[in-house]
């Protein structure tokens, strides 16, 4: 039986691409299907969205990642997105990511290989930023790897720390961030395999453990977490995809479920989600089983509200496709998609 109620997703993509911006979208509660209730073009490339509440209501947040890079706030009460204020430069190169911390907008910058700090307002709108903190590094790889490459910025589930995946310089930073100056400061920096290159990471509900997924190579890295001391120690890798899959692969975007038993994968190239089983010392992760992601290219995976659905953003084959969950088994079932050209990201209202 279908989740009761009627929701909101908000569906970001590439206008570099043939993208139309921020979609916005209802969700059937019983079916899960998307329809496309508005749409906002006022910002370039709006790859990555986060959601907030404010005193006004429940704000969008956006990245422009460009070559300037900025982020941007909206209006989300009506059926399209609506601009809050003016778009506002990250001081920093192709903003990927972003994520709210401590009263404040965080960004991971790709190009420049930092992370941008930015204050927000009561009324939701992000201010100048109030910090940039530059990583510094390279890899062995010799074209993804020459220098840092900030792909993923998120607090930790107690809010005390935020850290960033770097792909360029295969780490993880845990930082420390002022609530009162904005103020970024690394803790430590915690290294991973050369050459795997980071992408995303996920916590585990429990807070114990995250789930670092590798673009460069296909495989996840098992890490336990000790928030009282900010020490992120990496302990086990998994293949995400199967012994022998054809040609090249760039997993992108890592989601767990909510009870902790299951993580998916999204793979790129290989154009599936990966299943796999997490055990009861969230140590050892499993490769069940792939599916196909319903489209190409798929950028990027998000969880319903409920957690019995998945929805895969297939950047170029330009649609969201969504799957019914086996709750006992993890593996998704498709059930529907709808056309987004260019898409990059979803988020649930």
């Amino acid at each position: 039986m279908g989740d009761k109620g009627a929701g909101r997703a908000f569906i970001g993509s590439f206008t570099s691409a043939g993208g139309r911006g921020i979609i916005a979208a209802a969700v059937d509660g019983e079916t899960g299907a998307l329809t496309e209730t508005g749409v906002s073009d006022a910002v370039a490339d709006p790859s990555y969205l986060a959601l907030a509440v404010a005193s006004g209501g429940t704000v969008l947040y956006t990245v422009s990642e460009t070559a300037e890079g900025a982020v941007a706030a909206f209006d989300v009460a009506g059926a399209s997105p609506r601009p809050i204020g003016a778009r506002v430069p990250v001081c920093g190169a192709g903003p990927t990511h972003l994520a709210l911390a401590s009263g404040h907008l965080v960004t991971a910058n790709y190009g420049s290989g930092s992370v941008s700090v930015l204050p927000v307002g009561a009324d939701g709108e992000p201010g100048e930023a109030s910090g940039v903190l530059q990583h510094e590094g390279a890899g062995p790889h010799p074209d993804r790897q020459r220098g840092p490459h900030a792909h993923q910025v998120l607090p930790d589930p107690t809010g005390h720390w935020v850290l960033s995946v770097d792909l360029g310089t295969d780490s993880v930073r845990i930082c420390a961030l002022h609530p009162a100056t904005g103020e970024l400061t690394q803790h430590r920096e915690t290294a991973l395999r050369p050459g795997t290159g980071p992408r995303h990471l996920a916590f585990h509900p429990a807070g114990s453990h995250a789930y670092v997924l590798n673009e460069l190579e296909p495989t996840l890295t098992v890490c336990r977490w000790d928030a009282d001391t900010g020490v992120l120690e990496p302990v086990a890798e998994t293949p995400v995809l199967p012994e022998g899959a054809a040609g090249p692969s760039y997993p992108s975007e890592v989601v767990v479920s909510h009870d902790g038993r299951h993580l998916w994968a999204a793979n790129r190239g290989h154009d599936s989600i990966a299943v796999i089983a997490l055990d009861e010392t969230r140590e050892r992760a499993e490769l069940v089983t792939t599916v196909p992601c319903g489209g190409h290219w798929p950028r990027d995976l998000a969880l319903d509200p409920s957690g019995r659905r998945l929805y895969a953003a297939n950047e170029r084959s330009g649609d969201v496709t969504w799957f019914d969950i086996d709750q006992e088994t993890g593996v998704p079932r498709r059930a529907g998609s709808i056309d987004v050209p260019a898409a990059s990201c979803v988020v649930f209202a």
